[in-house]
């Protein structure tokens, strides 16, 4: 079985010491490839030595996360328009908005989401959405900009099975992780009504790991962990699992 990780922040500073062997321990557990979501210009140079070292298996994005926008967002907008000027990325990400710890630089983030799905349209690339307490206005904006040309992943989807299906609708798909694994997530209830060939496979480690490792580090190499549970909700093989979410992953960012 080979699995992908489509959200997984491998380069942080949590993985300093151990990273060769984490990465080591992704592999050994099927997860192959692995994708690479930016933060903002502080993360870029830790991503993109991570994907140099692991050509085969590790892919960067580009993009601003809404968590990181700056009151002088235009610079920040500018940095990540050169960079993909300058060389090739698999997506833009992670990009979106999140009204969970603040809302002072809602514009802010509300100016770089827009700028971002435009690149998205320009490059033709597909984006990884964040969209903590934010999953209405996410799902808005991409309607508002949706021209057939857009297409993504609301990654670490928390939505409505309302929300869910409108997201299909738009030719989007939803990055299932850790919390489906979380006895009172309710995506149990979601991914019980939704086909599985609209359903993508994520860590976003460090962050969120499932359990039994819940509130610990999160890696790569727990990405069968997830899919073990999806494959419970779902009435599946493990195996079934792993090829349809990779399946879904190489339709959705292409030449993986």
């Amino acid at each position: 079985m080979f699995w992908i990780d489509t959200h997984a922040h491998l380069y942080s500073d949590e993985f300093l010491a151990d990273q060769q062997e984490m990465v080591k321990r992704a592999l050994d557990a099927g997860v192959t490839t692995l994708l690479l979501p930016n933060i903002d210009e502080s993360s870029i140079t830790a991503m993109l030595k991570l994907e140099a070292a692991y050509p085969k298996n590790c892919f960067a994005m580009m993009g601003l996360h809404p968590c990181y926008v700056k009151p002088d967002v235009e610079n920040q907008l500018r940095l990540v328009k050169d960079w993909l000027i300058h060389r090739s990325f698999k997506a833009i990400g992670e990009i979106g908005l999140d009204f969970y710890w603040d809302k002072s630089l809602a514009d802010q983030q509300y100016q770089a989401f827009r700028e971002q799905l435009q690149l998205a349209r320009q490059y033709k690339l597909p984006v990884s959405i964040h969209s903590r307490e934010a999953t209405r206005e996410c799902i808005n904006e991409v309607k508002s900009l949706q021209d057939g040309n857009l297409s993504g992943v609301f990654h670490c989807f928390s939505g409505t099975l309302e929300e869910a299906k409108e997201i299909i609708d738009l030719g989007f798909y939803l990055g299932i992780g850790g919390v489906v694994t979380f006895k009172k997530s309710g995506l149990d209830k979601i991914i019980e009504n939704i086909d599985l060939e609209h359903i993508v496979l994520e860590t976003d480690a460090p962050y969120l790991a499932p359990v039994p490792y819940r509130g610990k580090r999160n890696e790569s190499a727990y990405i069968p962990l997830i899919g073990e549970m999806v494959a419970d909700i779902k009435n599946l093989k493990i195996e079934e699992v792993a090829a349809i979410t990779s399946s879904n992953a190489r339709k959705l960012f292409k030449t993986l």
